[in-house]
């Protein structure tokens, strides 16, 4: 990011000295709490290009004194992942801390044996997976738990009202994901959903209602044995068409963008489906890719994208 940031064990120490104690488990940041946060993150005059990585230093913070403490210690953070481009990558980003803070107590247990990465028993994975969710809720507000969960724990997951199961594929989906680039707020567009619920309570309960339907027909077909080319080939078509009134649904959410419908008419003319990722309103869009397409389309694909203006 570019950015380096610093705070004296004993200025952190005196800020949050107004507080009972820190949490020693995984829970909501107070009130309070966050208001004396935010006014150390101010301090710094993050410029203005990168302000919205405020909330994500926030959330450094928390998680850094509360499963730290007031220890010194010096946290490099570089990402792979484009962020805020609904690819998960704040929900990775307090995973890996959660778990790196929490390989530094004596409270959870490190592998460290089988590769040059420690790794958190399973035993260790769910309180790493609590913690990363608390600072998910200082970044997003109320975010839904399944990056941090997938982040966690990996594999596909199903996810409704809190609850999560983990699935079993029984054939890999290829996917391409085109970033547009256009950065988006989660918290914004969650809020934005929300408010168009009060306001068309009825219509947006069925929209809802529609999303749940074809979630739980997408867990079926994952799941769902495929032994030739024929049903894989059908059961491909069958996540295509769940793809699209996905998109459609999510359109009427009003959490799509110009730059996703770009996409979709430039994977459309190659008869390829297409769907937002994450809160959308910019970001990333994934399109199935078939078994039995070509490579020679693949490449044209790509490159019509490429040369697409978003």
């Amino acid at each position: 990011m570019g950015l380096v940031f610093s705070w004296p064990s004993k200025i952190l120490e005196e800020a949050f000295h107004s507080l009972d104690t820190l949490p020693s488990t995984p829970q909501s940041c107070s009130p309070p709490h966050l208001k004396l946060i935010t006014s150390l993150v101010e301090e710094k005059n993050i410029p203005e290009a990168k302000i919205w990585l405020s909330s994500g230093v926030s959330a450094f913070l928390y998680l850094y004194t509360s499963i730290h403490g007031y220890k010194p210690a010096i946290v490099t953070v570089t990402s792979e992942l484009p962020l805020g481009s609904g690819l998960g990558s704040s929900a990775s980003f307090c995973v890996s801390l959660a778990a790196a803070l929490l390989a530094l107590t004596s409270e959870v247990l490190v592998d460290d044996e089988n590769s040059q990465w420690l790794t958190l028993t399973e035993s260790n994975l769910e309180l790493e997976n609590k913690w990363a969710f608390e600072g998910e809720k200082i970044i997003h507000g109320k975010p839904s738990g399944i990056d941090n969960n997938v982040s966690t724990f990996g594999k596909v997951i199903m996810f409704k009202s809190g609850e999560l199961t983990q699935m079993k594929s029984t054939m890999p989906l290829r996917m391409l994901i085109t970033n547009t680039k256009v950065a988006r707020n989660t918290k914004a567009l969650v809020d934005g959903v929300s408010e168009r619920a009060v306001r068309h309570p009825s219509a947006m309960y069925t929209v809802f209602t529609a999303v749940d339907f074809i979630s739980k027909e997408l867990a079926n077909a994952i799941e769902a044995p495929a032994a030739d080319d024929i049903s894989i080939t059908r059961r491909e078509e069958m996540i295509e068409e769940l793809m699209d009134m996905n998109q459609g649904l999510l359109q009427c959410m009003g959490v799509s963008h110009a730059s996703i419908e770009n996409v979709l008419r430039v994977t459309a003319k190659y008869k390829l489906t297409s769907k937002l990722t994450g809160a959308s309103g910019g970001g990333c869009v994934l399109t199935l890719l078939p078994t039995l397409l070509s490579n020679n389309i693949m490449k044209n694909v790509v490159a019509d994208l490429e040369s697409c203006e978003f």
